[in-house]
């Protein structure tokens, strides 16, 4: 029973690591988003034609920076995190909405993105972070040029 409480306990903090990210997105708070990162990251995502690449955290958060500062709000809502724990490090799938809001004189704001992510954690000594991001795009609807 320890080690079921014990797994458990690890589940919740990983859970919270990538809640944190998204929540740190969603405030703009750049500093709390690089933490949630190793510095090396296996990065993809469909949005940008599924081409993999390492990536910086720095160059991660300068990128969503640049995109993202514009935005009057932004809004991340995941669920249904499947959390599979391997030997020496952690995979978690979840489902992600994301809503990007800029007020404009067509009173069209938002841009909807709806999908999943498949990150992987690993141990660090200040806990869990993430060193593979890969989001997959089941559609983007609303405003497609919002912020452009």
């Amino acid at each position: 029973m320890t080690g079921d409480v014990e797994r458990m306990t690890e589940r919740e903090q990983i859970i919270e690591c990538v809640t944190t990210l998204f929540v740190s997105i969603d405030h703009k708070d750049w500093d709390a988003v690089r933490s949630c990162f190793t510095d090396k990251v296996l990065f993809n995502t469909t949005l940008t034609e599924g081409n993999p690449e390492v990536l910086s955290s720095d160059q991660i958060v300068r990128d969503w920076k640049e995109a993202l500062d514009c935005l009057d709000a932004i809004h991340h809502q995941l669920g249904n995190f499947l959390v599979t724990f391997h030997e020496k490090e952690v995979i978690v799938f979840c489902y992600g909405i994301a809503y990007h809001y800029l007020p404009n004189r067509s009173n069209r704001n938002t841009k909807l993105f709806v999908g999943n992510y498949d990150l992987r954690l690993v141990p660090q000594d200040s806990g869990w972070k993430i060193n593979l991001f890969t989001f997959t795009s089941k559609f983007v609807a609303g405003n497609l040029k919002l912020g452009e």
